[in-house]
């Protein structure tokens, strides 16, 4: 028989369980026994957060590669390649290192069902205890304590922020939200919150568990540094090891928040790693993310971001006040019907000249006639768009250098722009 190819295969996992998404730890713990894959590397980082969780994993890579740590990360979704996913010692993993992971995992899992996302993790998994890593750095997908990445016990656990999402699955306040992040916290153990307004959930689950729990602006934080003119110019930050306070000053801005950077930094001091202060000056320099606030200035000046919540959109404003635009700034918009795209509409609209809105490629999607229908009912005038590359090709024939397109609302929205834009040239 044929073996399949990584494209077969993504084919099959989306066909495996009738249901996209199913929380809950029994079954891939189980089929984890099987592989088995209890042990994936001698120490484990756990990321979860409603916003800011690939940004915090991608600094902690970076620095811990510059300290020479053998590092995996596994983290999703992906914007253009399945492989991007997995990735080890700082490169995504082949195409038949995956296949072959997806077979191990299908003769373990014998009858047992498993989602999409679940079989993927678990390949991850299967893939990472091969490597012989120092550390794995794992990222949430949905929540935390009942997400397939948290049958695993890490040796620290991150909440980067808490917001409002996901709220068919979560609950429909930041208290539920946040016991469902503090889920991934084990007793006794390190956990570092990057939200400097916890929910009381949070802190009583921490406690509960009798977790050494750091929260940004208690147990670390940082301060701005900036020059006479008022502009910001590097930052200093503050925190604690196990033994004694730290600081750090004068560090390079960051392409990621700062609030991102200040956690990841005091997660590295927690766990007491060989890092010194130049790993962490390279690491923030290098670490770029793509579809985080990424910048391309041909054909025209562009901003894509994948901010799909209203708590990503009102960061996405706050630094697009700080663009010096001479011309427009025109908004290209796709967001799917599960997001509160009526409150992501009312934070951008003051921001953003001309609207634009599209399509996606996905049962998900809310329609381009939908949202432009919300934007209308702002007073803003909006054009709709079948594909975000049709919308992408009028806009880059008839914007101008000194105008600015923002393209944000969901990852399927920056990853089709992404796609547009590389076949451009």
């Amino acid at each position: 028989m044929r073996s399949m190819n990584l494209g077969e295969w993504l084919q099959r996992l989306e066909l495996l369980h009738p249901k996209e998404i199913e929380l809950g730890l029994e079954r891939v713990a189980k089929v984890a026994q099987q592989l088995p894959v209890t042990k994936i590397a001698h120490r484990v980082i756990t990321v979860a957060g409603t916003n800011g969780k690939g940004t915090t994993v991608r600094l902690l890579a970076n620095i811990l590669s510059n300290a020479g740590l053998k590092v995996g990360c596994y983290s999703s979704p992906h914007l253009h390649h399945y492989n991007e996913r997995v990735l080890i010692e700082g490169l995504p993993v082949e195409d038949q290192a995956l296949c072959d992971a997806f077979v191990r995992v299908d003769k373990a899992r014998r009858d047992i069902p498993l989602t999409y996302f679940e079989f993927g993790t678990l390949a991850a998994f299967d893939l990472f205890a091969r490597a012989n890593l120092d550390i794995v750095l794992l990222e949430v997908g949905l929540g935390g304590r009942l997400d397939a990445t948290n049958i695993l016990n890490p040796d620290i656990a991150v909440v980067t922020s808490v917001a409002l999402d996901h709220q068919e699955w979560l609950g429909n306040s930041r208290e539920s939200i946040g016991y469902e992040k503090a889920g991934i916290m084990r007793p006794g153990l390190p956990a570092i919150c990057g939200d400097p307004n916890p929910p009381l959930s949070l802190l009583q689950y921490a406690e509960s568990l009798a977790v050494n729990l750091d929260c940004s602006g208690r147990e670390f934080g940082y301060e701005l540094t900036r020059s006479e003119d008022g502009k910001v110019t590097s930052w200093n930050w503050w925190g604690q090891n196990n033994k004694e306070q730290i600081k750090f000053f004068g560090l390079p801005l960051p392409e990621i928040p700062i609030e991102n950077a200040a956690t990841a930094i005091q997660t590295l001091m927690r766990l007491q790693l060989p890092i010194d202060e130049v790993h962490l000056r390279q690491g923030i320099l290098r670490t770029r993310l793509p579809g985080r606030y990424q910048r391309i200035d041909k054909p025209v000046p562009i901003i894509l971001d994948v901010a799909h919540n209203p708590h990503a959109a009102s960061y996405l404003a706050e630094r697009l006040k700080r663009e010096s635009v001479k011309g427009c700034v025109h908004a290209l918009v796709g967001i799917l019907a599960d997001k509160d795209y009526d409150t992501m509409v009312q934070v951008m609209i003051p921001i953003i000249d001309y609207w634009s809105v599209s399509d996606l490629p996905t049962p998900r999607a809310l329609s381009g006639e939908k949202l432009a229908s919300v934007i209308q009912q702002q007073g803003a005038a909006v054009e709709s768009y079948s594909s975000v590359s049709s919308a992408l090709g009028h806009l880059c024939e008839t914007l101008t250098q000194e105008d600015l397109l923002v393209i944000f609302g969901s990852f399927y929205t920056v990853s089709e722009a992404l796609t547009y834009l590389e076949s451009r040239g």
